[in-house]
C-alpha cells in the first residue's frame, strides 16, 4: 500500500491510510521461533514476579528445564522493553534531552471520571513475532478510553491514541504516564499542553505510581493474549479491540462494586453534570 516512490510524502501516505508512520519506517528484524517462545515465558514470569532481574529469571527458566544465558535473558528483556522493578523499565527509558515533569497524584483523591488519566506501553507476543500496545485508562473507572498496536515504539501510536482519547471524551484535568521518551517527547506534551492538560510522570523506577494500568496489562495478557496466537499485526489489533469493548462494558471490577468501567465512567459523568 505505501509507495516509496510515489510522489506524495510518505506521511502523508499513512495519513491517508490512517497507518502510524512508526509502521512505515520501521524495518522488521528477524527473531527466532526459540527467542520468541523465551520471550513468551519471559513474559509470563515478569508479570507475576516483576522484582526479579536477568540473573533470577535465569535461575526461574533453569528450574523449568531452559538453559539460557543470563546475558541473552537480559537482551531479550531489553528487546521487550522489561526490567525488574528496581530499574527503569526499558520501554520507558527517558530521553537525557526532555523536560521530566513531578508526580502529581500522591496523596490526591481520586474519584470522578476525567478527573485523571494514566497510560503506559506493554509487549504482546504473537505466534511469530511481537508487537507493542499503549493505552489510555481514566484512573478512576478503569475504563480504556484509547489504544493502539504498534511495531515499534517510536512515539506516534501513543500520541494517535491519546489525540483519539481527547477527541472522543474530552480532556482531563491530570495525565499522568512514566518517564518514557514517547511521553516526554514534544509531540506528546504539546498535545497535553494545547488541551491545558496538568502533566504528571511516575518517580523514575517508580512503577506503582501507574498501577491501575499495570494491573490493566495482567488482566488483558492472561484474560486473553496468552489464550490466543495472533497471526498477524491485523489481527491482534482486532483481537485487542474486541477484548477492551468487553473489558470496558461486560467485566465486572471488585475495585468498582461489582460494576463495569462503562457503567462507573458514564455514572461519574453523569453525576457530575447534574452537579
Amino acid at each position: 500500500m505505501i509507495d516509496a516512490t510515489h510522489k506524495l510524502p510518505l506521511k502523508r501516505q499513512a495519513e491517508l491510510l490512517d497507518l502510524s508512520r512508526s509502521n512505515v519506517y520501521y524495518l522488521p528484524r528477524p527473531v527466532s521461533d526459540a527467542d520468541l517462545r523465551l520471550m513468551r515465558r519471559i513474559d509470563e514470569l515478569h508479570l507475576n514476579f516483576p522484582f526479579a532481574g536477568a540473573r533470577m529469571l535465569r535461575d526461574m527458566l533453569k528450574l523449568e528445564g531452559v538453559e539460557v544465558g543470563r546475558k541473552h535473558v537480559r537482551t531479550l528483556m531489553e528487546r521487550m522493553g522489561i526490567a525488574a522493578i528496581y530499574r527503569k523499565r526499558n520501554t520507558s527509558a527517558p530521553h537525557p534531552a526532555h523536560p521530566i515533569y513531578r508526580y502529581l497524584l500522591k496523596d490526591l483523591t481520586i474519584d470522578q471520571a476525567n478527573q485523571a488519566w494514566a497510560s503506559d506501553i506493554t509487549y504482546i507476543p504473537m505466534r511469530r513475532g511481537f508487537v507493542y500496545l499503549v493505552a489510555i485508562i481514566d484512573w478512576a473507572t478503569r475504563r480504556v478510553l484509547a489504544h493502539r498496536v504498534s511495531i515499534s515504539m517510536t512515539p506516534d501510536f501513543c500520541v494517535e491514541a491519546l489525540e483519539e482519547a481527547i477527541a472522543k471524551y474530552g480532556a482531563p484535568e491530570i495525565f499522568n504516564t512514566d518517564q518514557g521518551s514517547q511521553f516526554t517527547c514534544d509531540d506528546f506534551t504539546d498535545v497535553l499542553k494545547a488541551h491545558q492538560i496538568k502533566i504528571s510522570m511516575d518517580g523514575k523506577g517508580r512503577w506503582i505510581d501507574n498501577v491501575f494500568v499495570e494491573r490493566l496489562w495482567k488482566s488483558v495478557k492472561y484474560e486473553h493474549v496468552y489464550l490466543h496466537a495472533y497471526e498477524s499485526v491485523a489481527e491482534a489489533r482486532q483481537q485487542l479491540t474486541g477484548y477492551f469493548t468487553f473489558y470496558n462494558a461486560r467485566r465486572p471490577h471488585s475495585s468498582l462494586g461489582g460494576t463495569t468501567p462503562d457503567t462507573a465512567y458514564f455514572g461519574k459523568l453523569a453525576t457530575q453534570s447534574a452537579a
